[in-house]
Parts: structure tokens; C-alpha cells; sequence
């Protein structure tokens, strides 16, 4: 297939251009000939636009079906709080719950926004006293207004909940006489009743300490990780009566680093002598280190933010985790041993190959033996060997990198709950196939992460517990601009995305549960360019969500193109197995294919 588009091609495009959307003006932002913010007015229609995130509702508990208390922690409207400090709130738990003081059975976090007018996508963070429990991205408005509403369960973080709090909320915007989108926000906790019948539900951590930065600031909570080499870190200690610790990391990746995956490799860079094109190649990982040494990794999942690649392409559906970034958990239980000495101790973060610029921090849950005043424990073994990077160039402006890591660890600790030993294990893959050439750049990538964890009883053999998760995430993006002569021309691009994940998790008392969760999306867009203004364009999204599960079933297949919801359809697939179809056969959307000769 040829990687260029002929004239027909683009008077076709054109003509898309033409009759499906009406003119109008935005200033267009570029990075790595990827767009990563613009905006698109279009003024005739009035009626505000709902954005939204495709993924299953949450439920509430099966003797609970409504909340006994929803408290409004946060109302403000953020306009220009860029390189200011957070917004800050006294949190306190509701009163009118029963046992509230005992936990919950569910915690809901719901965000709501609204704004007008044009602005660039922005990231924040919401944390409780440094432990950070949600992180997002806006979504960029338009002239005639948007809403957009999240909602995240947060019981984990139940310890936080039941005592009064410092809440901080960063979202740094700025406000001009171009950019004059404000983002008017509700942040609302929901509250559901203890229920003790429940008894398939992990308990939360007892003790949540945080990883992140310290108040005052004028910017978010996270470290700030600017290349390669820069190791950021914070010193912490655990209570000595500690059994078990999971580290969650939240990350996100901005400025050079915004599209890592279709970064160049240095040998592309500089056989074409180019400038202002960031590079180190697509490979990255967040690694982390305990007192200097690794303790475990995270090969990030590829969040297109809502200006990402191509702006159009995300209204009103939003890329896959661009309103809910994931958090990745690291089972630390077996280096217990090491940190059991009331002393202080040190997480790192660094990333491989990183440009500037990633936010990271992290949260440390604990687990306390209520009945000892002091738990032991010991490491036995620490396998980390660095990630297995391999370089190929197949022929000119084609490349293919791979990386694979296999990570191990195991350790013991004594407490009432017998003397438990815990193996972790984590094993990533990682392929990209690049090509660039001239205008055009093609990648397709696949990351592969799987994380196991199993406590055990060595007297008995019994799982005490077992967690797997094995992860999926693919990406094929390709972009290209088609000349059109004094200046002006076309850009094209296509996004398939993909988040796929298996969960499985049980015990020798309690029976083993698994949840398979399908994520897809693709989307095509065109902008018609003159000088550095869009002026006209046309975005279609498609996306099937598909998650089956032992007690979670759900199913969702929903398509748009500029605005307007083509098809939809919702449903639970345990219910109605057959129904559904994984594909986009009953879609009315029109499509093109990059390269491909187009009739005229």
C-alpha cells in the first residue's frame, strides 16, 4: 500500500471536510507531528455536549442500593490556578452513616464538571493528606458548553475515609483571551452502609502512608521525573506490627514524553539531523527501588489525553483512562523483613529512557496485626535482573524495538495470622514496529504485564491468598499530513486502542473468582490546515467494552462521530450470552484507511 495519497484521495477528503462539518477556526498545537491539543468550535448547535469515558457502571452493594450519605467535599471553579498551590478542603466522614467509624461497604468518588469557551486538556490530582485517590484528565470544551462526569470506587482507601482529612485538589489551568475555557467543579463522596454479609470483599488496608510531595506547593503532590537519570524519592517508616504492603503507583507522562510510544530512536534523529523532535525511542518503564535497590516495575498503559493525537477523534468519547488514569499495584509483603525496624526507609522512582517530563507518586497500603506489637519477617530472595532491550532497523525509517523483564521476589513475616511467606512475581514484554517517512509515521505496539502474587502457609501448603492479573495493551496509531499546496494541508489519522486484563484471586477457604475485561476502540480523523490554524475537520470514534465476570457482568458497544452518538447499545452479557457482537458491523460511519487510493 502505498504511503502516500494521491490527488483523488484528497479531494475526497476534502469533500468529507466540506459536507459533514461546518467551517471554523482553532489554533492548532503540535508535538512529534502528533497533535496534542486544538480546538474545533462549532457554534450552530447550542445544546451542551456530555463527554464521557466508556467503562461499567459501578454498583452499589446488593443491600444497599442507595447511599446513606453523599457529602459535597469540593465546589470550585478553576481558571487560572496553573503554578498555583492545590484547592484546599477540611474532609470529615458523614455522621449519618451506621458504623461509619467501622468502614464502609462502598466509597464512590464523583466528579463533575462543566465548561464553555476553548481550552487545552489538563491534568489533575485529588489526594487526602498526600495519599492520592484519583487522577484525570478534562476534557477540552467547546463555544456551546460541556459536561463530563467520573465516578471512581475508593473504598481502598476506607482507613482516609473514616477520620477527618486535608483534601487537595491541582488542576493547573490558564485563562487568556484565546484560552478561556474554566473548569466548574463538584467533587461528591458517596457513602453505602457496612454490610458484615460481604464477605467476598478484601478488607482495605489498615494504614495508607503516603509516597508523594509535601504540601505547600504550587503544583500537584506528584515528583516531577525529567529524564533518564533523574531518581526521585522520599523517605517513609512502617509500624512495626505491619503483615502485609502493596505499593500503588499512579503515573503520567507530558511535554516530550506526552507520546513516548511513537518517540523516534536517537539513530533516526540524527541521520536526518532533526531538531525539536524528542526521541530516546518508544521504551519506557517506571522502576522502582527500596532503599536503592529495584523492587519491582510498571510498564505504563498508553493514555491518549483528550487533546492527544488528534483531538477530534475524543468527542464526546474519550480515550481509553483519560478521565480515570490507571494505578498499578507492587506487592511489597515480601520486604517486610527489611523495613520491620521502626527506622526510616526510602522509595525511589526513576523511568528508562524518560524526556521530561512524568508525574509519579505512589501510595503505601498497610496491614497491621492488631494482635502483636511487633511483626518479623525476612527476605529471601530479590531476583531484578534490567530489562532486556534489543534495537532493530530493518531498512531505512524502520525500526523495531522489543524489551522483556521478569522480576521475582519472596520473604516471610511472623504474626498472630502464623508465619506467612509471600512470592510476587512480575514479567513484561514489550514489541513496537515503527515506520516513518517523509510526512507519514506508523507504529504498532504491544505491551505485555503480568503480576502474581501467592501467600502461603508452609506448614499446610495453604493459600493464605493469591492475586494474578495478566494485562494486554495494545496500540496501532498512524499518522500522516497530505500537501494541498500554498501552506495548507490535511492531516489524517487513525487510533486503535486496546486495554485488556484478566483478574483471578482466591484462597484454599474461599472459592477463586476471575473477571475478563475486552476494551477496544478505534478512531479516524481529518483536519483541514492552513498555516497554524485548523479550519475545518471530522473525527469518529468507535468502542466495544466487554467484561465478564463472576458477579460484574457488562457490555457496552457505542460509536459517534463530531459530537453525535451514531449507536449504542449497553447490556449484561451473563445475562444475554449471544446477543451482543464484539465488532462494528451496525455502525453507519463513514471510514478511510490511510495510503489506500480513495475513489474521486
Amino acid at each position: 500500500m502505498d504511503s502516500s495519497f494521491s490527488s483523488s484521495a484528497a479531494l475526497f477528503i476534502l469533500y468529507l471536510l466540506t459536507h459533514f462539518i461546518s467551517s471554523s477556526i482553532a489554533d492548532l498545537h503540535k508535538t512529534n507531528n502528533l497533535f496534542s491539543s486544538s480546538q474545533l468550535e462549532n457554534d450552530k448547535n447550542p445544546q451542551i455536549t456530555t463527554y464521557f469515558q466508556v467503562t461499567k457502571p459501578i454498583k452499589p452493594p446488593p443491600n444497599a442500593k442507595i447511599p446513606c450519605a453523599s457529602l459535597l467535599v469540593l465546589q470550585h471553579d478553576f481558571g487560572y490556578t496553573y503554578g498555583k498551590s492545590p484547592v484546599l478542603a477540611n474532609y470529615k466522614p458523614p455522621s449519618n452513616c451506621p458504623s461509619s467509624q467501622k468502614g464502609f461497604s462502598k466509597i464512590v468518588l464523583e466528579w463533575k464538571s462543566t465548561a464553555r469557551g476553548r481550552q487545552f486538556d489538563r491534568i489533575f490530582g485529588i489526594w487526602l493528606s498526600g495519599v492520592e485517590i484519583f487522577r484525570s484528565c478534562t476534557a477540552e470544551p467547546r463555544a456551546s458548553g460541556i459536561i463530563w462526569t467520573v465516578q471512581k470506587d475508593i473504598t481502598r482507601y476506607t482507613s482516609l475515609l473514616v477520620k477527618r482529612q486535608t483534601l487537595a485538589v491541582y488542576l493547573g489551568n490558564l485563562v487568556d483571551s484565546t484560552y478561556t475555557g474554566i473548569y466548574h467543579v463538584n467533587l461528591t463522596f458517596h457513602f453505602y452502609p457496612l454490610d458484615h454479609k460481604l464477605s467476598n470483599v478484601e478488607n482495605p488496608a489498615d494504614l495508607i502512608i503516603p509516597i508523594s510531595r509535601n504540601l505547600p506547593l504550587n503544583d500537584g503532590l506528584w515528583f516531577l521525573v525529567q529524564n533518564s537519570t533523574d531518581i526521585q524519592s522520599k523517605r517513609f517508616a512502617v509500624p512495626r506490627n505491619s503483615y502485609r504492603a502493596v505499593l500503588e503507583v499512579y503515573v503520567s507522562f507530558h511535554s516530550d514524553d506526552e507520546f513516548w510510544y511513537g518517540n523516534p530512536p536517537n539513530e533516526y534523529i540524527k541521520a536526518y539531523n532533526l531538531t525539536n523532535t524528542p526521541g530516546n525511542g518508544p521504551f519506557r518503564e517506571v522502576v522502582v527501588r527500596l532503599n536503592g535497590e529495584d523492587a519491582g516495575a510498571v510498564w505504563p498503559f498508553t493514555v491518549v489525553f483528550t487533546g492527544g493525537i488528534n483531538p477530534l477523534l475524543w468527542r464526546p468519547i474519550t480515550a481509553i483512562g483519560s478521565f480515570d488514569l490507571p494505578s498499578y499495584d507492587i506487592e511489597i509483603t515480601p520486604f517486610l523483613g527489611k523495613i520491620l525496624d521502626g527506622k526510616q526507609h526510602e522509595f525511589g522512582f526513576g523511568v528508562t529512557n524518560a524526556l521530561n517530563e512524568w508525574y509519579i507518586d505512589a501510595n503505601l497500603h498497610i496491614w497491621l496485626d492488631r494482635k502483636s506489637g511487633a511483626t518479623t519477617g525476612e527476605l529471601i530472595r530479590n531476583e531484578n535482573p534490567p530489562s532486556k532491550i534489543t534495537l532493530v532497523s530493518k531498512k531505512k525509517g524502520s525500526y523495531v524495538t522489543s524489551a522483556v523483564r521478569s522480576i521475582s521476589s519472596s520473604g516471610w513475616v511472623k504474626s498472630s495470622h502464623g508465619n506467612i511467606t509471600t512470592n510476587s512475581f512480575q514479567e513484561f514484554s514489550f514489541t513496537n514496529a515503527m515506520t516513518l517517512g517523509g510526512s507519514s509515521q506508523i507504529v504498532n505496539q504491544t505491551t505485555d504485564a503480568s503480576s502474581r502474587v501467592y501467600a502461603i502457609t508452609p506448614s499446610s501448603s495453604s493459600y493464605i491468598y493469591t492475586n494474578e492479573r495478566y494485562q494486554n495493551f495494545p496500540i496501532y496509531f498512524r499518522t500522516e499530513e497530505v500537501p494541498l499546496g500554498h501552506g495548507n494541508y490535511t492531516s489524517l489519522s487513525y487510533v486503535s486502542l486496546g486495554f485488556n486484563e484478566k483478574r483471578l484471586g482466591g484462597s484454599s477457604s474461599s472459592p477463586w473468582v476471575s473477571s475478563v475485561l475486552n476494551n477496544s476502540q478505534q478512531a479516524q480523523g481529518a483536519m483541514n490546515v492552513s498555516g497554524h490554524l485548523v479550519t475545518s475537520g471530522l473525527g469518529s470514534t468507535q468502542q466495544v467494552y466487554h467484561l465478564d465476570g463472576p458477579d460484574e457482568c457488562y457490555f457496552w458497544n457505542v460509536s459517534s462521530s463530531n459530537y453525535t452518538i451514531l449507536y449504542n447499545v449497553t447490556g449484561d452479557p451473563c445475562q444475554q450470552k449471544g446477543q451482543y457482537d464484539s465488532g462494528f458491523r451496525n455502525e453507519k460511519i463513514i471510514r478511510f484507511t490511510l495510503g489506500e487510493h480513495l475513489p474521486g
